[in-house]
């Protein structure tokens, strides 16, 4: 019997492409937790065990509600962050959109916004969303700047939403609508 090793591209870009979490991702997934900077970044609070974070991904199999992939990069199947439309909801068509690039290295490349193309070309061409929005926080300017060059715009500011390091942070709320990606990215 023959297994191949190759891994699924399941959205493809030139640079990046996304595939499925599987369980075998489970160690790499929990050590991307505990980078400074990513939890940093992202806000993140909570501990985690490696046996949470595979209960997580298995229960991500069965999630109606969420899309969570990896984004990987083309020239060499190396992981470099994760992205998810989450809180997906099909009555008003609306979802939210989260992505880490885990590696200083990676981010200023276009990586990240190449994957959000791709996810939002998901988002708004299959799963028939009409609304995707973000949180960033306002000291992630350079996240701000790459969300608003692929065509975010900001709604508003969640005041101190965020304690992070003995400070109260804002959160700034951003959001895409489905004609405006159309307008921006025609062929996708």
């Amino acid at each position: 019997m023959n297994m191949t090793t190759t891994p699924v591209r399941f959205l493809a870009g030139n640079q990046v492409y996304l595939r499925p979490i599987e369980l075998a991702d489970t160690d790499w997934y929990f050590n991307t937790l505990y980078d400074a900077e990513t939890r940093r970044l992202t806000g993140t609070q909570k501990h985690f065990s490696r046996e949470q974070i595979g209960r997580y991904i298995e229960g991500k199999a069965g999630d109606s509600s969420s899309v969570l992939l990896l984004i990987a990069l083309c020239s060499d199947n190396t992981l470099i962050g994760d992205i998810a439309i989450q809180d997906i909801d099909p009555t008003n068509r609306n979802a939210n959109i989260r992505i880490a690039i885990n590696s200083p290295g990676n981010q200023g490349k276009g990586y990240g916004s190449e994957a959000l193309r791709l996810m939002l070309g998901y988002g708004f061409g299959v799963l028939n969303l009409h609304r995707i929005e973000l949180n960033v926080f306002a000291y992630n300017e350079h996240a701000m700047r790459v969300y608003e060059k692929v065509g975010f715009k900001r709604e508003g500011v969640q005041r101190d939403a965020l304690f992070y390091n003995h400070r109260y942070h804002d959160s700034i709320l951003m959001s895409m609508l489905e004609d405006e990606f159309r307008t921006l990215y025609p062929a996708e």
